[in-house]
């Protein structure tokens, strides 16, 4: 394999100031208007951050749980016993934020075995805590970046249709399946984007979009419902979507919309490929049917742009995630390398 070049400016949205007291957030709700950064000291801060979806994205959201944790025990009680509670609190309040994106469990619990092995007093815990957030989000990076290194020459040339949002913003800085897209553009490849809307929040019309674009990678935005019709008539060659949690045997949670688009490339013969980090995966679930999906404000449907589209009294519904059952899937992306869903459960037992 070569290396993937990492551009010396590329974006890290998720970061915390050199101090280590402040964590350092791409607000992606004024994306792409407004480029603006969120200064965030206190776990609480952090929190309804994570909620209100001015960080979003599975491996994004971890990122921002551990750092953030790091930076809001700078406000911790100096006595070690107080303190050790007020960080034990703050984790609990960090998992209730978003309940499908698995990847924030994992980083709470690397963050919670980090304090365990940690002695002295609470300058000693505080530092533990800043270097068990940054090993964490190295890593999440450094599996971003071989995610790309396996996916990039599995892609087509020809158009690829993304949905959400999934690259640097979603992630430490380089991207899950916008990663693999990069990746294969390093290569030479000659491909081009459709970026599906994304519905309710237009995570691929504002995110993606504009990723891409200060990429310098060609890209054009769809409506959601146009993409069957794009694939009849031959005009896209894969798909490619990230994922909040995928279960033992393959099921996929990712973005509202994704089954939709999974099962349209079914039909059509298409390529469906999902790029994700391992800890996205979780082994203690069988099932698609057993992960929790978001239920988020209703507001999100009714309005757009501050503007209500909806007569008043009619109801909405607005679950965050679907579930794309294993056999949709043609190959899972990781760091570990390309597996198709049943081949997941025995690549976690090789790896013991």
């Amino acid at each position: 394999m070569t290396d993937t070049i990492l551009d010396p400016a590329f974006l890290q949205p998720v970061r915390l100031s050199p101090d280590g007291r402040v964590l350092q957030l791409l607000d992606q709700r004024a994306l792409p208007a407004r480029e603006i950064w969120l200064e965030l000291r206190e776990v609480e801060a952090v929190a309804q951050a994570i909620e209100s979806l001015a960080v979003r994205g599975a491996p994004a959201i971890g990122c921002a749980a551990a750092l953030g944790l790091a930076a809001g025990s700078w406000g911790f009680p100096e006595a070690t016993g107080p303190w050790r509670e007020a960080a034990a609190q703050a984790i609990e309040r960090l998992a209730r934020t978003r309940p499908t994106a698995v990847n924030l469990f994992h980083a709470l619990a690397h963050m919670r075995a980090a304090l365990a092995l940690a002695v002295g007093d609470a300058a000693a815990l505080r530092a533990a805590l800043r270097q068990a957030a940054l090993v964490y989000v190295a890593g999440e990076l450094q599996a971003c970046v071989r995610m790309g290194e396996f996916g990039g020459p599995l892609l087509p040339e020809g158009t690829i249709l993304t949905h959400c949002n999934t690259g640097a913003l979603a992630t430490a800085g380089w991207g899950t399946a916008l990663g693999v897209i990069r990746r294969a553009h390093q290569l030479g490849r000659d491909i081009r984007v459709l970026a599906d809307e994304t519905r309710p929040v237009l995570q691929g019309a504002r995110l993606t979009a504009w990723e891409l674009q200060r990429d310098g990678i060609p890209v054009e935005v769809i409506a959601d419902n146009m993409a069957g019709a794009l694939m009849s008539r031959g005009q896209i060659q894969a798909a490619i979507v990230g994922a909040d949690r995928i279960t033992r045997r393959g099921d996929v949670a990712n973005k509202i919309g994704t089954y939709t688009v999974a099962v349209l490339c079914r039909h059509h013969n298409i390529p469906f490929f999902v790029a994700a980090p391992w800890s996205t995966i979780d082994l203690e679930m069988e099932s698609g049917a057993e992960i929790p999906i978001e239920a988020r404000d209703l507001d999100e449907v009714h309005l757009h742009g501050g503007v209500r589209m909806t007569p008043a009294g009619v109801g909405a519904r607005n679950p965050a995630f679907d579930v794309t059952p294993a056999e949709l899937v043609t190959a899972i992306i990781t760091e570990r390398g390309v597996f198709r869903p049943d081949e997941l459960a025995a690549a976690a037992a090789a790896a013991k």
